[in-house]
């Protein structure tokens, strides 16, 4: 049994794929496996894997007959895989030499369900680290305390995936798996059940993982329906606080974040399509209506002017007598 399951999905990341594939081979070992979901690409993605998987050691390709999303994509390779942890990385960024072997390392020696870690956000030239907002580094805490205060920056507002490794005990009989109804947000939701349903994590101090920011494939660029996925992705997780055991204490923090994710898309509206802009407004105004009003009415108090107005008058919009 390998030790280690690296899940890569590629959907039409041609200039990218050789980086994320030499860098994959840089961190390779022979207790590593890595499986290559190719979601149906119809650039020449599909003939760079083909050529870097007998150069890649352990490596297996798998291939979607149909785009089925990064959702499903993470979910095949979580079934194919076969480490006693997991970890995810997308197919436009990469790795530091000797990345993998140190995150395999921490998580071993700490003994947690899951371990995060910092990452170096690429722009161009440009490299800028960005922290995990952990309380502690390289010692055991419990999830749950990595999600409250509402007010303050905590764990679920990094909500990077690939910015992890994750025991293989998590995924057992189906466990932790991507909403694949979510064509975007699926990461948000995951992080937040993964810090109420785990029991121990620990944040690593290595920043050997490479966002590539600002790419014209990434979901972040979109201006379709997708990026209105965020708003099932906040309902599906207040659903889930609201029935936890510790609703009171977690449910301000889920309506918070939910809140500044409305403001934030709401902030680049202009840049939409028509149909989709028209369809946001409608749609954060029902959201809005269907949070718990009280710690709504708390969560507007203590926010900035400009988006407790703008929330305020989102909320407003089309409320019947």
């Amino acid at each position: 049994m390998p030790k280690l399951s690296v899940v890569v999905p590629f959907h039409n990341v041609g200039p990218y794929a050789p980086d994320t594939l030499r860098s994959l081979a840089n961190n390779a070992d022979p207790e590593f496996e890595f499986l290559l979901i190719d979601d149906c690409s119809t650039d020449g993605t599909p003939e760079i894997l083909d050529r870097w998987r007998d150069r890649l050691p352990n490596a297996t390709v798998i291939r979607h007959e149909t785009n089925l999303g990064v959702a499903q994509a993470r979910n095949t390779g979580i079934d194919a895989a076969k480490g006693d942890y997991l970890t995810f990385l997308d197919g436009d960024d990469w790795y530091a030499p000797g990345h993998l072997s140190a995150a395999v390392a921490g998580i071993a020696r700490l003994d947690c369900d899951f371990a995060r870690t910092d990452h170096v956000l690429a722009e161009g030239r440009k490299r800028q680290i960005r922290y995990a907002p952990a309380k502690l580094r390289d010692a055991v805490m419990d999830p749950r305390d990595g999600i409250s205060p509402a007010s303050m920056v905590t764990m679920v507002d990094y909500p990077f995936v690939p910015f992890g490794i994750y025991s293989g005990r998590l995924f057992e009989n189906g466990s932790s798996r991507f909403e694949t109804s979510l064509k975007t947000a699926e990461d948000r939701l995951w992080i937040w059940r993964l810090h109420l349903k785990a029991r121990t994590f620990a944040a690593l101090s290595l920043h050997g993982v490479f966002y590539r920011r600002g790419v014209t494939t990434s979901l972040t660029q979109i201006t379709d329906n997708r990026q209105l996925d965020f708003i099932t992705s906040y309902d599906l997780l207040l659903d889930d606080v609201s029935r936890d055991a510790e609703a009171d204490r977690f449910l301000p923090k889920a309506v918070r974040t939910y809140c500044a994710m409305i403001a934030f898309h709401m902030g680049k509206v202009g840049k939409y399509e028509p149909e989709v802009a028209a369809r946001l407004r409608t749609d954060v105004g029902d959201a809005l209506r269907r949070m718990p009003q009280q710690v709504l009415d708390e969560t507007l108090t203590t926010m900035d002017t400009p988006r407790s107005t703008l929330l305020r008058s989102l909320r407003e919009t089309g409320r019947t007598v």
